[in-house]
């Protein structure tokens, strides 16, 4: 019999892992924080919510018995992995995150790298232009501080309540989205300017991809400097590490 793995999830890379794992004896729980109304099916057990914070993630662990913590959520999801290292840390349990890389500048990339949300609201300016949000829902509220800009928000599920703009039009999807999609999107609503976080990986790269072929520039939010676990960016080496963390007579914590 296998080590029960909690992994934390909601991401392509988490599903793939998830996958991979379900091939091998490892008794594994994927959680989803339920922010998707109608998440995929998963290849393995899920559970649907949240733990309580840092505390209620140390007793999920200890109490269900388990003997490894993967944080492969969103790198945008800082609270959820900020609450994950908290919890291994209390408890002993070895822990590690699975977190693609983020996106590097190419030549011909029109990028304005921005830390926040806020300074990416700011950074728009006056002028009324042509925007393509590609941030989620969770934070496009936020851009009602700056109602003189036409916005096309790009969200998997519908931006609840509606935002409070003057010109803003609403496309439900979930990727991937490949670069002649991406190309096509933004030349039928003559963006100007794309807002996206740099989430890393190939999923949602198409956007970047067809900014850069049509000199649309980009308004792009950087993660966090600060690394709340050790990290690794592939789902193969995030199963080295797993073999790694539970091989027979490795010292763990208590």
């Amino acid at each position: 019999m296998g080590h029960h793995i909690l992994l934390l999830g909601g991401t392509t890379d988490a599903r793939a892992l998830a996958a991979a794992l379900a091939q091998t004896t490892h008794r594994v729980v994927l959680s989803l924080a339920g922010r998707t109304r109608a998440p995929m099916a998963q290849p393995v057990p899920t559970r649907i919510g949240g733990f309580g914070g840092a505390e209620g993630l140390a007793r999920t662990l200890r109490t269900e018995g388990f003997d490894l913590l993967i944080d492969a959520t969103h790198p945008f999801a800082t609270r959820i992995s900020d609450n994950a290292a908290k919890a291994a840390r209390d408890t002993g349990i070895p822990a590690f995150a699975l977190r693609r890389p983020p996106w590097e500048r190419q030549a011909g990339d029109l990028w304005t790298c921005v830390p926040s949300i806020g300074a990416a609201v700011a950074a728009l300016g006056e002028r009324p232009q042509r925007i393509l949000l590609a941030i989620g829902r969770q934070e496009a509220a936020r851009f009602e501080a700056a109602p003189q800009h036409a916005y096309l928000v790009r969200s998997v599920d519908p931006v609840t309540p509606p935002l409070t703009l003057p010109d803003v039009r609403y496309i439900l999807a979930t990727g991937p989205f490949g670069e002649a999609e991406e190309h096509a999107l933004l030349v039928e609503h003559r963006i100007d300017r794309i807002v996206a976080k740099n989430s890393g990986g190939s999923a949602t790269y198409g956007k970047i991809a067809a900014a850069r072929a049509l000199q649309i520039p980009v308004l792009l939010v950087e993660r966090s400097s600060g690394a709340a676990l050790p990290a690794v960016g592939t789902v193969e080496a995030a199963l080295a590490r797993i073999d790694h963390e539970l091989a027979p007579g490795r010292k763990r914590g208590v």
